[in-house]
């Protein structure tokens, strides 16, 4: 009896983990969406739930997408941090980090009561008409005023907690300030995940992370993900401070017109 239940055991948790797992189509595209978005996130440092959300929805229930890229992204931007730490300005995360623990707080308590469909129209306009003056205005020589960080980082944690999509808040508020693109990449991906920490925990005590199936696509797309930001990376260190800063409002921009196209 014992014998017959040690070797049955192994074969049904792997037959629960295989069962749970994409089929191997959606897998692959999955996977080609992730390494496009973790690219970009390699490069401007947010992103993915933007750019691979579309994808993903059809493979995924809609409702397991952000949940699952915010522990992709958490580990994503772990890496970035432990391999670059000092690269970041201290004085900035000192700024930003406790807005945006309150703004994910706020928006995780308004993700569970409201319809925001107003406000995120509201955002997506506000973003693409900011970055359509960034690339095609004229270039001011003064930084935003450190006075700017709470409501960025307030904004930015609130919008994360919401839509998976705040990242470009901080981007904004750090291309303004920083003149280092080592500095922004590895600030902007400590506040990532940080964001994405808070995020992560709200899910795990509503009980969002007890679905295996979620866990184990997000663990077959680890790969997908690190090679992503591998190429992120080497594309970052050839680009200059205004080819970077051009890039993120890119896609800050394309940010914007998906939240417009999202409402």
């Amino acid at each position: 009896m014992h014998d017959t239940l040690i070797h049955v055991l192994p074969d049904s948790v792997m037959a629960a983990l295989l069962g749970a797992l994409p089929s191997p189509g959606h897998w692959v595209l999955m996977s080609a969406a992730l390494v496009i978005a973790y690219v970009i996130f390699g490069i401007a440092g947010f992103g993915t739930a933007l750019v691979a959300s579309p994808v993903l929805a059809y493979a995924m229930p809609v409702a397991q997408i952000v949940p699952m890229l915010a522990l992709l992204d958490f580990g994503a931007a772990s890496g970035n941090v432990m391999r670059n730490a000092r690269a970041a300005d201290m004085a900035e995360l000192r700024r930003l980090v406790p807005a945006i623990i309150g703004g994910s707080l706020v928006g995780g308590a308004l993700l569970l009561t409201l319809k925001p469909d107003i406000l995120l129209r509201a955002l997506g306009w506000f973003v693409c008409g900011y970055a359509i003056f960034s690339l095609a205005g004229p270039k001011a020589k003064s930084r935003l005023s450190q006075a700017w960080a709470i409501p960025f980082g307030a904004l930015g944690g609130l919008f994360g907690a919401m839509f998976g999509s705040g990242g470009f808040l901080f981007a904004i508020y750090l291309t303004s300030r920083l003149e280092r693109v080592e500095a922004m990449r590895i600030t902007q991906s400590t506040l990532i995940g940080m964001s994405t920490l808070v995020r992560a925990m709200l899910f795990l005590i509503a009980g969002v992370y007890a679905n295996v199936s979620m866990l184990a696509t997000a663990a077959s797309l680890v790969p997908a993900m690190i090679a992503g930001m591998w190429l992120g990376k080497r594309i970052t260190l050839r680009l200059s401070r205004q080819q970077f800063v051009r890039v993120v409002n890119v896609v800050v921009f394309v940010a914007g017109v998906a939240l417009l196209l999202r409402t």
